[in-house]
């Protein structure tokens, strides 16, 4: 693990021969470095070392609005932007009667694994998911309804 040391760096418009108040040229006035801040690092989920931002957001920093669309209905979801599909799949499965592993999230015309993170894929505020059942499973749950009902299940014939 490699320890980066922190430099401190003038965030102002900095200039020479600015004028200065007492109008003397040479002085560095509204440029002067008073206001020095330390830069912070942050580690990404991915492994890219970043400045981290500063942003005076209030609390709910980083929650997206997802808008996550079926056959027949959209659900707008709120969830964080660090989140993975995996966890966008257990907040569906409370919102609509399907089970986590039953869905198949498209985001940008790919399906999406569990453990791919919103952030890193793309997904931002608003952004449309489109949310499809597993065919395999839809079919065997339609046979168990068949089973269950004491009707004759269809089987090929062979020829």
């Amino acid at each position: 693990m490699i320890k980066f040391k922190s430099k401190k760096f003038c965030r102002g418009s900095f200039k020479f021969g600015i004028v200065g108040g007492n109008g003397k040229v040479g002085e560095k006035g509204a440029g002067n470095c008073n206001n020095i801040s330390e830069i912070k690092w942050e580690l990404r989920p991915g492994g890219m070392l970043v400045q981290r931002r500063e942003t005076g957001s209030s609390v709910g920093e980083g929650m997206i609005v997802v808008r996550v669309s079926t056959v027949s209905r959209s659900h707008d979801i709120s969830i964080e932007a660090t989140s993975t599909f995996g966890e966008l799949k257990m907040i569906l499965s409370m919102v609509t009667s399907l089970e986590a592993r039953e869905q198949r999230l498209v985001f940008k015309g790919k399906e999406r694994e569990d453990e791919e993170y919103l952030h890193m894929v793309g997904v931002r505020d608003k952004d449309k998911v489109l949310l499809l059942q597993d065919p395999a499973i839809k079919e065997m749950k339609n046979l168990h309804r068949l089973r269950s009902t004491n009707q004759q299940i269809p089987t090929p014939i062979s020829v």
